[in-house]
């Protein structure tokens, strides 16, 4: 890292300002600041450093504290003492041990947990990463250990995940896909749960679905997706729903966009959504409770309409129109082509959470 210079925060709050005390040490050890001393922290200069300190001077003064935020011109001769103060390579250790003991239980840890455990330690990675001004070894090992820990955990509980092809995508109309047979392994998590609602909902109304054990047993003339050889799967850097939007021309509806890049990041990783913890732990309650793929679509499909709704909605106020006027469906999957009705779906849990009233689309 190139640096300019750094920035000091200079704090100094009275004795019974514990509280905020504590919550400014908190945000500037999340940010990665160096303390030179009790009340004295440092970070590289940066627009969002500067931002951050800011905030903070402001929130202390504004406790009834003084704070200053000054900058340091680049002094070589204080440069490796300063460098000092962020080493990473103990956050690094810790987090490579937690990652090696991932990898050493997950053949006795259940898909749920190992999923938990998994996200929690990609998540923890990013945000070392963050603040690790001055990269060393233990970024490119830490990348590498965790790159091992998915590869793991995939071999494990999803072996016939896709590998992306660099194929062309070529423009399919949907009127030729209509009333079929569609195919995707089973045991659907999030790539495969929101394409078959894409294509229920977008492309072919009067889809059914079979759920396949192994790939190979795709019967003839089903249409297959989001496993090697499907006709719709990986594509370059996009996931199954991403593909499918471009292969039918449904890239252009911001909403299905928005859920595309939480799709994307939950089954990749990358950029995701706000929505993406929750429609996670949505999705893994549905699956722990429902008794068949069949089973899992009724519940997560009403989460995937009521999501699309929610982004349509955003957009339609962001453009100034009204939320009636937010985006709609294809005209090909209109309310003639089913009825909503309204079933109770078994969930696990007490009093009210026990028997969900769902409005879903035959």
């Amino acid at each position: 890292m190139t640096l300019s210079g750094w920035l000091l925060l200079v704090t100094n709050l009275p004795g019974r300002k514990q509280a905020l005390r504590m919550r400014v040490w908190r945000a500037l050890k999340a940010a990665g600041a160096g303390m030179l001393r009790d009340g004295v922290y440092l970070l590289p200069t940066s627009e969002h450093a500067r931002r951050l300190l800011d905030e903070k001077a402001t929130e202390i003064q504004e406790g009834g504290g003084s704070a200053q935020v000054l900058p340091l011109v680049r002094d070589d001769t204080q440069q490796a003492a300063f460098e000092s103060l962020f080493d990473r390579s103990a956050e690094y250790t810790a987090l490579l041990q937690r990652i090696a003991a991932f990898r050493r239980s997950l053949r006795k840890t259940a898909e749920p947990e190992a999923r938990r455990q998994l996200a929690a330690l990609k998540r923890d990675g990013a945000s070392l990463g963050a603040i690790d001004f001055f990269p060393s070894d233990g970024k490119d090992a830490l990348e590498q250990s965790l790159t091992g820990a998915e590869q793991d955990f995939i071999a494990k509980f999803s072996p016939d995940e896709p590998h992306a092809t660099q194929q062309k995508i070529a423009r399919r109309a949907a009127r030729d896909y209509q009333a079929r047979r569609w195919g995707t392994r089973q045991r659907l998590w999030v790539d495969r749960v929101a394409s078959a609602w894409l294509i229920k909902r977008f492309i072919d109304s009067k889809a059914t679905f079979v759920w396949l054990a192994e790939p190979s047993d795709l019967p003839r003339g089903a249409v297959g997706f989001d496993f090697d050889g499907a006709e719709f799967t990986h594509v370059g850097e996009l996931v199954t729903f991403e593909v499918l939007l471009a292969s039918f021309g449904l890239d252009g509806d911001e909403a299905l966009q928005r859920i595309g890049t939480m799709v994307h990041g939950l089954d990749v990783g990358g950029p995701s959504a706000p929505e993406a913890p929750g429609f996670t732990a949505i999705l893994a309650g549905a699956r722990s409770g429902a008794a068949d793929d069949d089973a899992l679509i009724e519940v997560m499909f009403p989460v995937l309409d009521l999501l699309y709704a929610g982004y349509g909605s955003e957009q339609a106020k962001n453009d100034g129109a009204s939320p009636r006027n937010a985006p709609k469906r294809a005209s090909k999957v209109s309310r003639k082509d089913g009825d909503y009705h309204s079933r109770p779906i078994q969930c696990p849990g007490r009093g009210a959470l026990r028997n969900l009233n769902l409005s879903h689309h035959e």
